[in-house]
């Protein structure tokens, strides 16, 4: 099952010249904050509401703390007015990005 779950991840992330990029649906006015795989989609649900760009802080946030980055080095490349978002998250390979990932959403 795992290994099924990381092939899904791995198609959602692009190492860049500048580090890697995920691509995820944010579901913002959640009752929880979670980063599930849906279908062949990752989702970060969150509790923050979309408005002054809470939703995309808590996003970030989540990230900082699931990979182990400061708060720096992730950042939202498109879609920070939509709920598509590319975020390029500097410092991290692909393999070791998709083994935090794999980890938190395991959870």
């Amino acid at each position: 099952m795992s290994e099924e779950i990381k092939e899904k991840i791995y198609k959602l992330v692009t190492e860049s010249k500048d580090g890697v990029i995920i691509n995820l649906y944010v579901k913002p006015g959640s009752n929880r904050e979670a980063l599930v795989l849906e279908g062949d989609e990752l989702v970060f649900y969150t509790t923050e509401i979309p408005e002054k760009g809470r939703a995309n802080a808590a996003l970030i946030r989540f990230l900082s703390k699931s990979v182990g980055l400061p708060i720096s080095k992730i950042d939202i490349i498109y879609g920070v007015r939509d709920r598509t978002k590319r975020v390029l998250i500097e410092d991290i390979g692909v393999e070791q990005l998709v083994e935090k990932l794999l980890s938190v959403i395991s959870k």
